[in-house]
């Protein structure tokens, strides 16, 4: 789900446009194949779930939005995200803060 590169974090998404609100859902899958599952608000229009899943993850995270980059899948609901300046120790960091307090 989460993998280092030279420039940050990737992370592996599984979106789900058109939810009733915006929110980490579970995981997709198990593995090295294993996504994070984000339920996304956003309808699936003119990329307004792929913008608002990158101002979601920034705001998860405690980034600046023009640091969270979609790398690939812009048309699939199965995306990678480049969180750029991150350590892969601290996404792991975050991610379970996020999780156990919701």
């Amino acid at each position: 789900m989460l993998r280092a590169t030279a420039s940050g974090v990737t992370l592996a998404v599984r979106a789900q446009p058109g939810a009733k609100k915006t929110a980490i859902t579970g995981v997709y899958g198990e593995g090295p194949a294993a996504q994070l599952k984000i339920a996304v608000h956003a309808p699936p229009l003119e990329g307004r779930a792929n913008q608002a899943l990158i101002a979601f993850l920034a705001e998860t995270f405690g980034l600046p939005k023009n640091v969270v980059e979609l790398v690939s899948g812009e048309l699939s609901r199965s995306k990678v995200i480049m969180l750029r300046g991150v350590t892969l120790a601290q996404a792991e960091a975050k991610l379970a803060d996020w999780i156990r307090a919701n």
